[in-house]
């Protein structure tokens, strides 16, 4: 009997949890835009289809609308979907929604640097970061010569292969690797350097394992599985080593520091650091430049090579576009003449096929997680203060009426009737808003021209008919990464 009185006792207890559980969800969402009804514990997770939660996403605003409610877990989160959505809430509100939603594979780098700093200085930093980064051409001349001069590097590394199979995924890797670590460090690397080859071996290993089903649910369940075995593991340590390495760089920086003369982005981070030496809380601490650097090296590397890589994939698939680019090649600039960025003006298809890839590889489809900073009142709801915002990208690139078949890729979609260029408002790829990537346009014109100088000096050539080349994602979670393939650049002639 005291046996069963205990179990009574235990189900009852359960029960009670259970409602109050359930009490506190209903409660707390009152005022949250609609959504799903969570699960304790769970939320909203076996709704979702882990491999394609773009798809998911899809699916619950046909039956929520543009503005919904998820628990990701634990996590109570907001999900914007579609252009009207995001834009009004990252421009109309970019005060209230400017936060950066915890990423906790990248703890190391919570509340410093730009990307994943939700504390006090993240905007101090990125405003100053910004501010420097162009006063060392980001976007402007300087970097045009910059990835001028590394093409030269780049087109080398390619007639070595002499029409051999490769894999592009360093090779091609290394060219804004060194336009980036020119910026930060004033270096150039050899295109076999083992530290070179490290680091974009541990960039694209991450981006990956941020995208598998795994990292999903760590993201999410961290303090539940952190000390479980598991590629959660692999990402801190990878990150550990990234910053590691950074942190070597600036300390060397510091010991040939001339304040009067500094010769890159780290250098003038670290001018500012030695004018707040006698401040109480400093802004700028080594451990703070060196993850700042770290976001910059990771970033302006690792998207600008998949996008690439991706795109080279895409070419060989419809060997018709490239025949189109090389046309417009040989007509505008030739042969010989190095591709410069006024080119774009007189090349608007090769421009629109760059901004198809970007538009339909959708590279980081739920964007970054934003969050809320203070109670805000959006579109008739109460969006709590800590709530996550998810501004997915994936339904404006997709978006039917602005790019008609949207799952083809057509650079007509960026051409108007007479074959010029046509901007759309709805080309995001780098998010907009105080959260826009610092790097776009330096990305923008790195793509241009080192596809244009690929393909002026080379043809194509995949490893199977073009018609059996499958573009589909290798996986599709934090990024959407790009099969594994190897291809032959023949020279033209």
């Amino acid at each position: 009997m005291a046996a069963l009185g205990i179990t009574m006792a235990l189900l009852v207890w359960m029960a009670v949890l259970l409602l109050v559980s359930i009490w506190k969800q209903v409660y707390s969402s009152w005022n949250l835009p609609p959504g799903p009804f969570p699960l304790p514990f769970f939320g909203n997770l076996f709704q979702l289809e882990f491999k394609n939660i773009p798809k998911s996403l899809d699916k619950l605003a046909e039956r929520f609308g543009p503005v919904f409610t998820l628990y990701l877990g634990p996590r109570r989160t907001v999900v914007l979907h579609g252009y009207k959505a995001v834009k009004e809430a990252l421009l109309d509100h970019k005060n209230e929604l400017s936060g950066r939603g915890d990423i906790p594979a990248f703890r190391e780098y919570r509340d410093k640097g730009i990307i994943f700093n939700n504390g006090p200085t993240w905007k101090d930093v990125r405003r100053f970061s910004l501010t420097t980064l162009r006063d060392y051409g980001m976007g402007k001349k300087a970097n045009e010569e910059r990835i001028q001069k590394e093409m030269h590097f780049l087109l080398a590394e390619l007639r070595k292969t002499q029409g051999q199979p490769f894999d592009p995924t360093f090779l091609i890797g290394c060219a804004p690797f060194n336009v980036i670590a020119d910026i930060l460090f004033h270096k150039h690397f050899d295109y076999n350097d083992k530290i070179c080859q490290r680091l974009m071996h541990l960039f694209n290993e991450n981006f990956y394992l941020l995208s598998t089903t795994w990292l999903e649910f760590y993201n999410n369940f961290s303090s539940y599985l952190h000390y479980l075995p598991g590629n959660h593991r692999k990402v801190i340590k990878n990150v550990s080593e990234i910053k590691e390495y950074v942190t070597v760089k600036v300390k060397e920086h510091q010991q040939s520091l001339d304040p009067n003369c500094p010769r890159d982005f780290t250098d003038c981070l670290l001018v500012e650091m030695e004018k707040e030496k006698h401040s109480v809380e400093p802004l700028y601490t080594l451990d703070n430049i060196a993850v700042t650097v770290a976001d910059i090296l990771f970033a302006g590397t690792e998207t600008t090579s998949t996008t690439l890589r991706y795109g080279l994939l895409i070419l060989m698939k419809y060997p018709e576009i490239e025949d189109k680019i090389h046309e417009e090649i040989d007509r505008v600039i030739g042969p010989r003449r190095t591709p410069a960025t006024k080119d774009r003006l007189e090349m608007p298809y090769t421009d629109a096929v760059v901004h198809e890839i970007q538009r339909f590889i959708n590279l980081v489809p739920n964007n970054l997680p934003h969050e809320a900073t203070r109670d805000t009142t959006f579109r008739g709801y109460v969006i709590p203060k800590g709530t996550i915002i998810i501004p997915t990208l994936s339904p404006i690139l997709y978006d039917s009426q602005e790019f008609p078949d949207p799952e083809k890729f057509k650079p007509e979609h960026f051409l108007d009737e007479q074959g010029r260029f046509k901007y759309s408002d709805y080309f995001k790829p780098f998010s907009t808003g105080k959260r826009v990537c610092v790097g776009e346009g330096l990305a923008r014109m790195e793509l241009f021209l080192l596809l244009t100088a690929i393909l002026q000096n080379f043809n194509l050539r995949p490893l199977v008919d073009p018609k059996d080349i499958d573009l589909s994602p290798k996986t599709i979670g934090f990024g959407r990464i790009p099969p594994h393939y190897k291809l032959c650049v023949i020279p033209r002639a």
